[in-house]
């Protein structure tokens, strides 16, 4: 087996014996194999502390361990001609320390102990232009974005579409190269030729293992997270968190805030309804994009399904493996099937393994360089980091060749070739990620009333009810 990614290769052969009285030829079933790479504690008994060395008494007295302090010298030196008495009795003041604490409840006469003044633990509400705002955002129609980006030093232009709750779907043009772009559940994945990898993937190993289909978009493409940036709900609570005064700015001859967060700065209208104008996204990218409510929701989920749909086993860039030695079982006259195993161990990222981290196998068998089949294998990857991925070749071009052989004396060697990568989603997910976009998509493309028509004798209605409005993110513009 050739390998990719370090793979080991494995090849096997068996040979079918010639007519009786002929020279013996290998065994069937022969394989050869060959492997590639606080505050101060108290005293342990609970006592009270010695006075400092000036002396000084605290409030209502104590005393220490040893005896009472002798009172200060006076003048020149001499001591007072009176000794402090200190005496129990009724009233008298007292200090009471708690063992392990570092605070002290001083009690005087029929005094009350001093209670410190609670912090308050409601945090006060929000600006009422936030949560105006934040409405209009996860109640309208979704966001529109088109704007730059610059990667691996060249320019990238955005076209991306957000629904209210944070998928996003479109495109990134670089060129005559485009990419796809689809994000959901957090993660943000990426559809682009092996020229588009290579040209502005450059930081991913083996972009051939990615291309043409459906992967996990790399840290660098398109540089920072999309949904958490771009998306509706998430900047709705961003904007939460902001001020009643937030610095403001001129955005094509209107007022707006700024908002600056750690990801993006926000551009929204300084006056009702709160319009989202602009994102100003952090990081190496530096993207810049203009913000208009989605025209045609019904597009925009129509282009976003299958794309989700599509998403199933797609590999992540960021989980690299080290293969092991690849094995085939059950293989030689066997005409149902060749089974290939091979043992794989996460070589990075290092440190505790991600959560919900997945490793996939393609393996391919070839004889003399004719394709049998291929197969897949997938699995979760556990805290020790190594598992074994395997699965079985059942093609009609594995049958045809294994029947062949049988009935015609012979040898026939086969090899197998596999690859390991890391893979962002399980294919068992994406039911769950369709019936989300279904749901989001029923809760936006709500049927509108109908409008009142003539009444049932062909006249014209007397009355008519008015239209509702409905909650939709208003177009950029002045306010």
């Amino acid at each position: 087996m050739s390998a990719e990614q370090d793979e080991p290769s494995s090849a096997a052969s068996f040979s079918r014996p010639d007519a009786p009285g002929t020279p013996s030829a290998p065994h069937p079933g022969d394989v050869h194999v060959a492997g590639a790479v606080p505050a101060s504690p108290a005293p342990p008994d609970g006592t009270v502390p010695p006075v400092p060395p000036s002396g000084a008494m605290p409030p209502g007295g104590f005393v220490p361990p040893g005896g009472p302090v002798p009172a200060p010298a006076g003048k020149g030196g001499r001591r007072g001609p009176r000794r402090l008495r200190i005496m129990a009795a009724a009233g008298t003041a007292a200090v009471v320390v708690a063992a392990g604490a570092g605070a002290a409840v001083t009690l005087g006469g029929d005094e009350k102990p001093v209670k410190k003044t609670p912090k308050p633990t409601v945090s006060a509400p929000p600006p009422a232009w936030t949560i105006a705002a934040g409405r209009a955002l996860t109640s309208g129609t979704g966001l529109r974005y088109d704007g730059t980006m610059t990667l691996m030093g060249r320019p990238v232009q955005a076209h991306l579409r957000a629904t209210p709750a944070g998928s996003v779907t479109g495109t990134l043009v670089a060129g005559t190269l485009t990419a796809d772009v689809v994000a959901i559940d957090g993660v943000t994945y990426l559809k682009a030729g092996l020229v588009f990898w290579r040209d502005y993937a450059g930081d991913v190993a083996h972009p051939e293992y990615y291309a043409d289909r459906w992967s996990k978009a790399p840290a660098s493409v398109p540089g920072f997270d999309v949904p958490d940036v771009l998306g509706p709900k998430s900047i709705a609570k961003t904007l939460a968190k902001a001020s009643a005064a937030p610095p403001t700015e001129n955005v094509n001859g209107v007022r707006a805030y700024r908002i600056k967060t750690p990801g993006a700065d926000y551009l929204v209208t300084a006056a009702a309804p709160y319009r989202l104008l602009a994102v100003r996204a952090a990081g190496q990218s530096a993207p810049r994009f203009s913000a208009a409510p989605v025209a045609a929701p019904g597009t925009l989920f129509a282009e976003l399904r299958p794309k989700v749909a599509m998403l199933g086993g797609a590999p992540d860039p960021a989980l690299r493996f080290t293969p092991g030695t690849l094995t085939f079982s059950n293989c030689d006259q066997n005409t149902n099937g060749c089974t290939v195993s091979l043992p794989a161990t996460l070589s990075a990222p290092q440190g505790t393994v991600p959560e919900d981290a997945r490793a996939a196998m393609r393996a391919s068998i070839a004889s003399r360089g004719k394709p049998l089949g291929s197969c897949t294998a997938s699995g979760p990857v556990p805290a020790d980091r190594a598992l074994v991925l395997r699965c079985t070749v059942t093609s009609g071009l594995w049958r045809h060749w294994m029947r062949n052989a049988l009935d015609n004396p012979g040898s026939y060697p086969y090899e197998a070739a596999a690859r390991v990568v890391g893979q962002a989603l399980d294919p068992a997910d994406v039911p769950k990620l369709l019936a989300r976009v279904d749901r989001e998509r029923k809760a936006v493309l709500k049927p509108k009333p109908p409008t009142p028509g003539p009444s049932q004798t062909g006249q014209p209605s007397a009355e008519r009810s008015p239209r509702p409005e409905v909650a939709t993110s208003q177009a950029p513009g002045t306010p």
